[in-house]
């Protein structure tokens, strides 16, 4: 996995071994600090003897627990390592091109090389309620951050905008670019969103290679995707730019449709084409799923499925999503199929509507080779469609061939990888929400209730009685 966004200028940091920590017996002077120039957090500062620095020493306890975290960031949390033995003479095969290094989470910080200069503003289209935080974040970023701004071209052609004298004093000096026309790659170092999943989806499609970190803010629907609120814009994109960010590293599919008798059909492995061939062309990233399926037709879709080279099953029933772990909260979860951390690296395939009682969604590894293709019993040719775009017919003979990108969408955390994952489950799915059940009453309680209504039912019978007395009287 590439550990470079966009133009190179920002990246993970690299984190020190264990053998970098200084011993507690050092006699030179350690201290723990922010650097706030460059935004890493967590720092260690080896100082000379008799430096002002030397001043704030630790404590021996203090480094011992400033050391256990430094182990625990330099080591992953969700795999063996790499350099492992298993027992006495056992240990895996010395071959760095084909080890997959899982990071922890924790480590996931945002790093830039430069300060970021130029920023893409992609925002949610025919939608006049992000107009007004479109406007406002273009000033800001122009007039306070003194950034390149770059928008889409279409962005210029809304009417409203045209007669806005507010924008008017800056739309000659907004870049503009078309899809499909003009080539981003190196150009952008920080893009930000106004809109809801679809605008984020945009954007990745914007990367085809490697993508700028992203920060998305929620102005659309559900907003799974988009963490961050328009309140307090300036600190929260200060506070980015600045290098004080986590980072949610979100796979991407690398998807290819090989044509019959086509040379991409020839190619062992799709993950082996360079991205500067004419094959690389022809492949698109998709960030949350590949769906095939029947398209219009009345009859079922019968489709092979093949991992790895090998012919898995038959899919019998109106189509196949092969996701992301971030598509798994997306058509797949309305398919039946379970929810994945997206820092989880594993491909989800997931039937639509299987003519079966027993076909599950299942979890591969990332980066096998999945290839999808007609059954030679096929009725009717299939349709595909990547992240819901440039949807295709395919016929006997074709084939759409998907494996876990090289490239991911660096998205920019609100708070961290792990809580703003359960934060969406919770607010935007309404995941495990229902009443809470009531708990026993104690039989102690239960005992003091039943004396207090004893008496109170006493009480009560002998004012009735009183009462039927005085109305006696009466």
């Amino acid at each position: 996995m590439s550990k470079d966004f966009g133009n190179g200028k920002a990246a993970l940091p690299t984190v020190k071994s264990e053998e970098s920590l200084p011993n507690v017996s050092d006699k030179k002077c350690v201290a723990f600090a922010m650097d706030t120039k460059n935004g890493a957090q967590g720092r260690l500062l080896r100082n000379r003897p008799g430096s002002d620095s030397c001043r704030k020493s630790l404590h021996e306890e203090d480094l011992n627990k400033l050391k256990d975290q430094y182990h625990r960031r330099a080591h992953s949390l969700y795999g063996v390592s790499p350099n492992c033995k298993f027992g006495p003479k056992g240990s895996l095969l010395d071959n760095s091109g084909t080890v997959l290094t899982i990071p922890d989470p924790g480590s996931q910080k945002l790093n830039w090389h430069k300060a970021p200069l130029t920023v893409l503003v992609v925002k949610k289209i025919y939608d006049e309620s992000v107009l007004q935080p479109f406007k406002n974040l273009i000033s800001w970023l122009i007039e306070v951050r003194k950034m390149i701004v770059y928008v889409e071209s279409n962005v210029l052609d809304d009417g409203i905008l045209a007669d806005d004298t507010m924008f008017k004093k800056y739309r000659g000096r907004l870049q503009t670019f078309k899809q499909g026309q003009d080539d981003l790659t190196d150009k952008i170092d920080f893009i930000i969103c106004l809109g809801g999943d679809g605008t984020l989806l945009h954007a990745s499609t914007l990367f085809q290679q490697s993508c700028p970190p992203v920060m998305a803010f929620h102005q659309g629907s559900l907003g799974f995707l988009t963490p961050f609120t328009f309140d307090n814009f300036e600190t929260q994109v200060s506070q980015v730019l600045d290098g004080n960010a986590s980072l949610l590293l979100r796979y991407r599919l690398k998807c290819v449709i090989c044509k019959e008798d086509s040379d991409l059909g020839r190619v062992s492995r799709i993950k082996h084409i360079d991205s500067k061939s004419q094959c690389a062309k022809s492949h698109i990233l998709v960030l949350n799923e590949v769906v095939i399926d029947r398209g219009s037709s009345s009859f079922i879709c019968n489709i092979d499925l093949y991992v790895e080279g090998r012919l898995v099953t038959s899919v019998q029933g109106d189509g196949l999503i092969i996701s992301t772990p971030t598509g798994s909260t997306a058509y797949a979860v309305a398919a039946g199929a379970s929810m994945i951390h997206p820092n989880v690296p594993a491909i989800m395939i997931t039937p639509i509507c299987p003519h079966s009682l027993s076909f599950r969604p299942i979890v591969v590894p990332a980066g096998v080779e999945i290839k999808v293709m007609l059954s030679p019993d096929a009725r009717n040719s299939a349709m595909v469609s990547f992240d819901g775009r440039n949807r295709q017919e395919i016929h006997q003979g074709e084939s759409v061939r998907i494996t876990t990108a090289q490239f991911p969408l660096p998205a920019v955390c609100a708070k961290d990888q792990i809580e703003d994952w359960f934060d969406r489950l919770g607010e935007c799915l309404h995941w495990n929400v229902r009443k809470t059940q009531k708990q026993f009453v104690s039989s102690d309680a239960y005992s003091d209730t039943s004396l207090v209504s004893t008496s109170s039912h006493s009480q009560n019978g002998t004012s009735s009685e009183k009462t039927s007395e005085t109305d006696g009287h009466l």
